[in-house]
């Protein structure tokens, strides 16, 4: 009796599996068709672009490929088909007021759970935009990490979300809550909320942020614009506290990003071997030597500077902040145009959160307008995608790689700003929205 059950139990099982099987759906083949195709490949579109999607994942993708009999046919008509965007700098749990000082007072008055409902906001308004791979480089209360798990299990729209929780930083430096009286705001930030002392200190930092879910690791390796307590360019940890943190990162796994406006700051986290250098305002001929020689990635950030001090600053900040970021707008360009020239690597990254959510293709406009080719500008989102370590899952249309597809009105090429209007949002091979 005991070894006819044992049976049933193991023949019950398969059975029920056999007949799934056998009953399941077939998956429905979409066929997106369009004018031009952009496959990120390359710096150049080619004419009657399709992309054929099956169970989520591109099977073919080029110029006049013949749609498989019985597929669902998308017919964007005169728009250009592209590789889903990706933003390699983001801050996706928060955006900027209009006023610094409101800010503040809205951050202490809000509980976590309403960030997190108005951070679902920005996810949705981040996915419309056609982002839908983003990296978010600094959250607090790990609302990012429940962010991530929320829009993986499908109960609310977003990108996919490579997140480094905490970002990392050393005591009264761009990470820290610097600028305000002792205690103001409750306890002490310690380790678990990345701030950290000393080479240990930044290991286990780096650690914790790994326990709780970081899939990537950022650090302040300077001072910022939007801190009180220091200069914008000042270096911030020291050789060893850096190398023990990028080693701890990449043992783990985990890539790592630097915020550095300064150069001195820079060349730290680029000895160490940091992946990306994040903003890179005040970037000396020697640190950008030393990047390419190493295949360090810039990420330039330049809407930052655009929303904090430049044509599209609205904000309202306290004087010493102000002087900051106009300071970094004036340098940041030169920067940029240097890095261009050595042939650094650039990956796409806007700061968004500084900027609003939901504007990220904005970049694009102001890489072209610092001296990017449009084909090269919308190469750098490709780029983004070799930077997180997720080049062989999307970034490009290829056969193989998850179906994450946008498309635009009109040719791109032509026209970089129609990145900001697109007309069609495909994610993981789901359609978002169209039109």
């Amino acid at each position: 009796m005991t070894l006819r059950f044992f049976a049933i139990a193991l023949l019950v099982p398969a059975l029920a599996a056999a007949q799934s099987a056998t009953t399941a759906p077939k998956a429905e083949i979409i066929a997106l068709k369009a004018a031009r195709l952009f496959d990120g490949t390359r710096e150049a579109t080619v004419a009657d672009g399709v992309v054929i999607v099956e169970n989520g994942k591109i099977k073919a993708a080029g110029s006049q490929i013949p749609v498989p009999p019985g597929a669902r046919v998308i017919d964007l008509g005169d728009a250009t088909l592209l590789p889903g965007f990706i933003d390699a700098h983001v801050h996706i749990t928060g955006e900027s007021g209009d006023n610094w000082y409101m800010d503040v007072v809205n951050g202490l008055r809000q509980t976590v759970p309403e960030q997190a409902i108005r951070a679902t906001v920005l996810a949705r308004r981040t996915l419309d935009a056609g982002f839908t791979t983003v990296r978010s480089v600094g959250a607090g209360d790990w609302i990012d990490i429940g962010l991530r798990a929320a829009i993986n299990d499908g109960t609310v729209p977003g990108p996919r979300v490579i997140t480094a929780a905490h970002a990392l930083g050393s005591r009264g430096g761009h990470c820290d809550s610097g600028g305000f009286p002792y205690l103001l705001f409750g306890r002490e930030p310690g380790i678990a909320d990345g701030i950290a002392s000393g080479a240990d200190q930044f290991r286990d930092a780096v650690r914790i942020q790994h326990k709780y879910g970081a899939d990537a690791i950022k650090v302040c390796a300077t001072g910022g614009v939007l801190s009180l307590g220091d200069a914008v360019d000042s270096p911030q940890l020291t050789q060893a506290e850096m190398d023990a943190l990028v080693d701890e990162a990449h043992r783990l796994g985990l890539k790592a990003a630097a915020h550095a406006h300064g150069a001195e700051g820079a060349k730290v986290a680029i000895r160490a071997g940091i992946d990306s250098i994040e903003h890179g305002s005040f970037l000396d001929d020697e640190a950008l030597t030393m990047m390419k020689a190493k295949g360090t990635y810039l990420v330039p950030t330049l809407m930052a500077g655009e929303y904090a001090g430049g044509r599209r600053a609205t904000r309202q900040y306290p004087p010493e902040i102000a002087a900051k970021a106009k300071a970094a707008l004036e340098a940041r360009s030169a920067s940029f145009k240097r890095a261009l020239a050595l042939g650094v690597r650039i990956a796409f990254g806007t700061d968004t959160g500084v900027s609003p959510h939901g504007r990220n293709a904005e970049e694009y406009a102001l890489m072209v307008e610092h001296g990017m080719s449009p084909g090269a500008a919308l190469r750098t989102g490709p780029a983004a995608a070799a930077l997180l370590g997720i080049d062989r899952t999307t970034g490009t249309l290829e056969p193989g790689k998850v179906a994450d597809i946008v498309a635009v009105p009109g040719d791109v090429l032509a026209d970089i700003k129609a990145t900001e209007k697109p007309i069609f949002v495909m994610r993981g091979g789901k359609v978002h929205r169209t039109r």
